[in-house]
């Protein structure tokens, strides 16, 4: 661990945090508003070039996605998830034809439908409607013995519905593309994760050993889970899992006043769940009594995490009021070498996020999708902070495929074995890889940010609605 001299006490921390500018209001157009949001030449770049990065590496055989690039890689689920979202907005900005992306997608969704599933460790894709974390990028079959992941399904299965909605057309493979959105959902059986009568959603389940311990509660990525679960059509989670979810809540508290939020350290927490679901005007028994709705934790959350990098309690390189963003990414390595005259730890891929709240970590290495992937809840600080990375760091971390997945100016250990990545003895170590988790809210939220591209779908269908109202989810665009 890094040596307790070189932190700064809790309480220390927080007034740190106090003493920046408070943040002020974003601006938030409701549901059915025009499109208005602009976003400055350099970010249609970026965009772009994310874009590309799913489009030219999935296998177009099956759909699959790689979960890292260039790397050689298995396939991530949920990076697929995040692929069926991108190729509809490619369609929209002239970057693929809408045949291409239907075809693309069929092909997809048809695999997904068909690939094999049971309880067996090998040889299988998935069980009970869920699918394994990683999978063979050819064969699809469940890579090694990872689990049965339910977060990962439950972000396929957004990318799935989301298809089902953009292809809307009256063409045979659109309509093939609506039966098979709806039928891959509603296979899932939710409460298998829940079968040990546990109140909450099981993180995953391994074959011959049965369901993770560790489950799903509140505060993290893990709310579209139940938003899902409580909405499938056939095989739903118990009607009192959203009060399992939130029962943890308390401890998940930070901040006084105007900063006062939900907290997880990890920027991705906040973003996962908004890259499909629209949580503005519309709010639980929590955020009721709290006075806000889940976006505007997301956007607190966000300035949470840029006060935490300028205050820079543990005096990294590099960071400043525009660069600044930690999530969970590639590190350079595990190790533990001098910096500011103390020893420091480093590692490989982990969360990353500020110390103080859960699952905090910083070993000084940012990630460009920390803060991209904020940029509906915080334009004016996430738009500054793209703008600076390109401007500070060129080519070292922005390429063919937009930004690689994360860097770390402290980390100038050239004589280190790396596990991934490059080191420059002046500015610091650059991932190697793009990573489709973190690729994806960077394209999505910006699709959302102009024109509420993936948030306008999605509030129409049946699902959403119905798993958001179960959970107690009231006003706004629900009471249309």
């Amino acid at each position: 661990m890094i040596e307790r001299r070189a932190l700064l006490s809790h309480a220390s921390l927080l007034a740190a945090t106090a003493a920046l500018p408070a943040c002020a209001p974003v601006a938030r157009p409701g549901p059915g508003a025009p499109a208005g949001n602009r976003l400055p030449a350099f970010y249609e770049d970026i965009e772009e070039r994310t874009f590309r990065w799913f489009w030219d590496t999935v296998n177009r055989k099956n759909g699959l996605v790689p979960d890292r690039w260039p790397t050689p890689s298995f396939c991530s689920i949920a990076a697929v998830g995040f692929g069926l979202t991108a190729y509809p907005i490619g369609v929209e900005r002239g970057w693929c034809t809408r045949a291409e992306a239907r075809d693309l997608t069929l092909t997809t969704l048809r695999f997904f439908w068909n690939a094999p599933q049971g309880p067996e460790p090998g040889g299988k894709t998935g069980h009970k409607g869920f699918f394994y974390h990683f999978i063979d990028m050819e064969t699809g079959a469940r890579f090694r013995d990872v689990e049965l992941s339910s977060v990962d399904s439950a972000l396929l299965l957004m990318g799935v519905l989301f298809a089902g909605r953009y292809y809307d057309a009256d063409h045979p493979a659109e309509i093939e593309i609506r039966r098979l959105a709806q039928a891959i959902y509603a296979r899932a059986d939710w409460s298998f994760f829940c079968a040990d009568g546990r109140k909450a959603v099981s993180m995953g389940w391994h074959p011959g050993r049965g369901l993770i311990p560790a489950s799903w509660t509140g505060f993290n990525e893990g709310m579209l889970i139940y938003v899902l679960g409580l909405g499938a059509p056939e095989h739903p989670l118990p009607a009192d899992s959203w009060e399992a979810w939130t029962a943890t809540y308390p401890r998940s508290w930070r901040g006084e006043g105007a900063t006062r939020h939900l907290a997880f350290a990890p920027l991705f927490g906040h973003q996962y769940s908004h890259v499909w679901i629209d949580f503005r005007g519309i709010q639980d028994r929590v955020t009721r009594e709290a006075g806000f709705d889940y976006f505007e934790n997301s956007r607190r959350a966000t300035f949470a995490n840029r006060a935490y990098c300028i205050a820079n309690p543990l005096k990294w390189d590099g960071w400043s009021k525009d660069i600044w963003g930690l999530t969970a990414c590639d590190g350079p390595a595990g190790y533990r070498g001098p910096f500011e005259g103390g020893m420091r730890e480093f590692f490989a891929y982990a969360a990353r996020g500020p110390l103080g709240q859960p699952d905090e970590r910083d070993d000084g290495t940012l990630a460009p999708t920390a803060a991209l992937g904020s940029l509906p809840f915080a334009p004016e600080i996430v738009i500054p902070c793209a703008e600076a990375l390109r401007r500070e760091h060129g080519d070292r971390l922005y390429g063919k495929y937009g930004f690689r997945d994360s860097f770390n100016p402290s980390f100038r250990y050239t004589d280190v074995r790396l596990d991934t990545g490059t080191v420059d003895p002046v500015h610091g170590w650059y991932a190697r890889d793009h990573l489709g988790i973190d690729q994806g809210p960077i394209l999505v939220q910006a699709a959302n940010y102009r024109n509420d591209f993936v948030w306008s779908r999605m509030r129409e269908e049946p699902a959403i609605r119905r798993g958001l109202t179960l959970a107690g989810f009231t006003g706004g665009w629900l009471s249309g």
